[in-house]
């Protein structure tokens, strides 16, 4: 149902789903062994990982990167060392989920010392950096060290993309919960609501189901659909508009993010072809998804759908503006992708929204976007995609 009701009525039938469970201690040993490996097949001798998605990933720490090093570095033969201001040593210690040693630095010492040191500790050898790690810090980790570096891409991503068990039951919650809160904003629209109301409307329902809040939102009406990340400004909602609402929440760090398109009032016969196109593309990528086959693959299937309609070809409008989709994860948007020129296989545990978005320049954009994971059998859905123009 499309309006209706309010918010008020939305948020009180809301409730907290079952919790999937926390990431276990022992799957974090597993990470831990496995970048260990992977680090080794790159020659190096330790992985430095800063603070970001994926020192949560290893060490259950969820701080965002900032001008202080805080970092985690793992040898390949032996235990982690966290490297961290002294003065964040208490809220360090109440996040860590794995053993490790601390080596704090002052406000006046260099963090890249206490690198050298545990380095030459080790007996010498290269660092793999973490790719997210700021150019000025790993600057500065050479200049001031003379270590040997390299990326560290591969073991990042080699440990990241490939999902477990226990991850896909906390993404699974986060996407059901955004999937229901897509179906209660539906519901409260109407005449004369703004962008704004929306917006905090998504919020709050995403907190009532136990989310630590949105990821992102955005809600478009009208014309503003036909951008694909939206107009600035506050807009209103009219009769008959077109209303895109894409956003995500947090569950555990792991985040969701669908979009819906639908009608409020009534679609033209222009707006109805386009929607059954986007739907038909969608289905087709979902439907490309094969263990072995190139991430590009899918990206192809869903263009050729476009080109058969019309459409394209390649990024050309009307027609599909970005990629296919993204590798989802602890990041909205986080290797693999589906895109022309990603080779990466595609296996078991993969994650990745499927968005092939279609815009009409200057009028309307239509995007539908659910989430998918890789089975040794294809694709599954984590939410069922839209079912009509004029329902979710």
């Amino acid at each position: 149902m499309i309006g209706g009701s309010t918010i008020e009525a939305e948020l009180a039938k809301l409730k907290p789903p079952v919790a999937a469970e926390a990431i276990s201690a022992a799957e974090y040993q597993v990470r831990l062994d496995k970048a260990r490996k992977l680090t080794r097949d790159l020659g190096a001798k330790a992985l430095l990982v800063g603070a970001g998605a994926s020192l949560r990933y290893f060490a259950g720490v969820p701080w965002g990167a900032s001008e202080r090093l805080v970092a985690m570095l793992l040898p390949v033969d032996g235990e982690p060392l966290i490297i961290c201001p002294f003065f964040e040593r208490g809220s360090l210690e109440a996040d860590l989920k794995i053993p490790a040693e601390l080596r704090l630095w002052q406000e006046d010492e260099s963090p890249h010392a206490l690198i050298k040191q545990a380095m030459s500790d080790w007996g010498g050898g290269g660092i793999a950096v973490d790719p997210a790690l700021s150019f000025e810090m790993v600057s500065r980790l050479m200049r001031e060290t003379g270590l040997a570096i390299q990326e560290a891409s591969s073991v990042i991503n080699g440990c990241r993309m490939y999902k477990s068990t226990a991850e896909l039951a906390l993404m699974q919650q986060a996407k059901s919960m955004t999937e229901i809160v897509h179906k209660a904003t539906a519901r409260i629209l109407r005449d004369g609501i703004t962008t704004t109301e929306v917006i905090n409307f998504i919020e709050a329902a995403h907190r009532k189901m136990g989310a630590a809040g949105n990821s992102f939102v955005i809600v478009q009406f009208g014309h503003a659909t036909a951008y694909p990340h939206g107009l600035p400004g506050v807009q209103t909602l009219n009769e008959n508009d077109l209303v895109l609402i894409d956003t995500g929440c947090y569950v555990q760090g792991y985040t969701s993010d669908i979009t819906r398109t639908y009608i409020y009032g009534r679609a033209t016969p222009e707006q109805q072809r386009i929607w059954d196109i986007e739907k038909e593309a969608q289905a087709a990528a979902f439907a490309a998804v094969e263990v072995g086959k190139p991430c590009e693959s899918v990206d192809y299937a869903a263009r050729a759908i476009l080109e058969r309609h019309g459409l394209g070809p390649d990024y050309s409008l009307p027609g599909t503006p970005h990629r296919t989709g993204h590798g989802i994860g602890l990041a909205i948007h986080e290797p693999a992708y589906l895109v022309r020129g990603d080779k990466t296989p595609l296996m078991p545990g993969m994650c990745f929204s499927n968005e092939p978005m279609i815009v009409v320049p200057e009028r309307f954009g239509i995007r539908l976007e659910d989430h998918m994971y890789v089975t040794e059998t294809g694709a599954k859905w984590f939410t069922e995609p839209q079912a009509a123009i004029d329902r979710l």
